[in-house]
């Protein structure tokens, strides 16, 4: 029998990977012919996409392996061409063309975090997957943009004693581009989730290097603030209309104009399971042997959603319904406005959702970014890797950060 534990067998793929070649597809719009133009590889659903393109670029290319994602990110990027395949697979003259030849002032990339990541059981240096930073390095040498953002779990600074840290820095630095990497926790930039994450961030040398503050320094979102307008529902139920007005900040801006609901559908749970969720304590875990499988409390922000692997369960519990959440619910915890609709069916929602990096801490990343390609003065919101207050930030963003995945 198989040891599905030993580092030496590969890990299970999804049977959702697109494992022919390389398809470009058109994009649902034609695109404006200027435009401060982003491309966004290994794109899943787009969470990089929409906090840029809320900071005023536009997405004109996504590239994924994951058909669900892709039919998610295309219907939420009208203007972006996508090219559905394995990344190592696609050719150079695929992604000139998909991006029309065009200028590219940002190549993001939430370079797929398995290998790295401390949930996986079987991590270890030699992961296939912790060498797909160098397809973003050919796509930089090939498209040649003015900003690289790479995204990828904390557990990849400490992998290998930090050479992959340092080979990341390397190549991009080697491809002419000024570079810094910093860690960052989404529950500092306005998102209710303590979500912790490394960013690579090269700059060609003509341009500043900047990081955005932390925007909430004391008072947190909490999961509350997030979800408590949402319908409330029973294992199985689903809802599209709003039954109440928002009742935060928070929940206005992700409602923006919208008027029905998406994707605020139920998991359908066995009797067991919903009476398991119902006598746990919010705050605390479901199951004694998974302590990360927690009941979600209404007063703090959400531990890190994951994507749970290629056939995730529900992974929290909601704070007041004994149920677990639905794929809105997770989108509003991952700061996704609900006019972004999520296709593919509640597990692979799941997946989309888990895998995303949360848009308003892109927003935040894109706003220092265009600031920099237009030429303006950095303000107080910025934080420059060498500031002084840096070395305090990142005590607090430390003790924040000791209840993350």
């Amino acid at each position: 029998m198989i040891d599905k534990w030993d580092k030496t067998v590969k890990p299970e793929t999804s049977p959702y990977f697109w494992e022919g070649e390389p398809e470009a597809i058109e994009s649902l719009e034609t695109p404006p012919k200027t435009a401060l133009f982003m491309v966004d590889l290994f794109c899943g659903c787009g969470g990089f996409s929409v906090g840029f393109q809320s900071a005023g670029f536009t997405p004109i290319l996504g590239v994924d392996i994951h058909p669900p994602s892709l039919e998610t990110f295309r219907n939420n990027h009208r203007y972006a061409r996508v090219i559905k395949g394995d990344m190592r697979k696609v050719k150079s003259h695929l992604l000139k063309e998909a991006t029309q030849q065009k200028h590219i002032s940002v190549i993001a990339a939430g370079v797929p975090c398995q290998g790295f990541s401390l949930c996986n059981r079987k991590r270890h240096a030699k992961d296939d997957r912790n060498f797909l930073f160098l397809e973003l390095i050919r796509s930089v040498r090939i498209l040649k943009p003015d900003f690289v953002l790479l995204e990828n779990v904390s557990g990849l600074m400490s992998t290998s004693n930090g050479s992959f840290r340092q080979a990341i820095s390397d190549a991009i630095s080697e491809c002419g581009y000024d570079v810094e990497s910093l860690t960052l926790n989404a529950v500092e930039y306005g998102v209710s989730q303590l979500r912790q994450r490394v960013f690579f961030m090269g700059a060609k040398r003509k341009f500043s290097i900047r990081w955005p503050a932390p925007i909430h320094k004391q008072k947190t979102v909490t999961v509350r603030d997030a979800i408590g307008d949402l319908p409330p529902l029973h294992a199985g139920e689903s809802e599209t209309e709003y039954k109440s007005k928002p009742s935060s900040d928070y929940q206005r801006a992700m409602r923006r104009r919208c008027k029905v609901l998406f994707n605020h559908e139920a998991p359908k749970h066995p009797s067991e399971v919903v009476r398991k969720i119902n006598s746990t304590e919010p705050g605390k875990p479901m199951y004694p042997k998974f302590q990360q499988r927690i009941r979600l409390s209404p007063d703090r922000p959400s531990p890190t959603q994951v994507s749970g692997g290629i056939r995730p369960q529900f992974q929290f519990g909601h704070p007041s319904q004994p149920r677990g959440l639905t794929v809105r619910e997770r989108c509003r915890i991952q700061s996704f406005p609900d006019d972004f609709k999520v296709y593919g069916g509640v597990v692979q929602g799941r997946v989309q959702t888990g895998n995303a990096v949360p848009p308003l801490l892109a927003k935040a990343i894109a706003k220092q970014m265009m600031g920099a390609i237009k030429g303006e003065r950095p303000t107080e919101k910025t934080l420059s890797k060498r500031d002084a207050q840096l070395e305090s930030w990142k005590q607090k963003r430390f003790s924040l950060a000791k209840s993350t995945v």
